[in-house]
C-alpha cells in the first residue's frame, strides 16, 4: 500500500473556512477518483510560528492508482485549493509505502 501524506500550513484568519472547505468539497472531490483506499486528516501538534498545520493523508492500493491520481487529477484538485486559499498556505506532498501494516 501506499500513503500520500500532504501537510498543510494555513493561515489562521481562514483555518475554520479551509477545514469546511477540506471536509464538505476537496477530500471529497480526491476521494471520487476512486484512487484512494481511504482518507485521514490529523492536525500537527506543535508550536507554529504562524498558521496551523494539519496533515492529509491518503491511502492507495499501489503506486499504480497513485500514479493515476497523480496524472489525470492532481494539478486540477491543487489549482482549485490555490485558486481558493491563495498566499494562506503553504503545502509538501510526501509519498510513503507500507511495509508493516498493522
Amino acid at each position: 500500500m501506499i500513503l500520500y501524506n500532504v501537510t498543510i500550513n494555513i493561515d489562521t484568519e481562514v483555518e475554520q473556512e479551509w477545514l469546511a472547505w477540506m471536509k464538505d468539497e476537496h477530500i471529497p472531490d480526491v476521494m471520487s477518483t476512486g484512487l484512494f483506499l481511504d482518507c485521514r486528516m490529523f492536525r500537527v501538534l506543535a508550536d507554529d510560528e504562524g498558521g496551523s498545520t494539519y496533515a492529509v493523508q491518503y491511502t492507495a492500493a499501489d503506486m499504480d492508482h497513485y500514479e493515476r491520481y497523480r496524472d489525470q487529477h492532481a494539478a486540477l484538485l491543487q489549482s482549485r485549493t490555490e485558486e481558493r486559499f491563495h498566499g494562506r498556505f503553504v503545502a509538501f506532498r510526501t509519498l510513503l509505502q507500507v511495509v508493516h501494516p498493522l
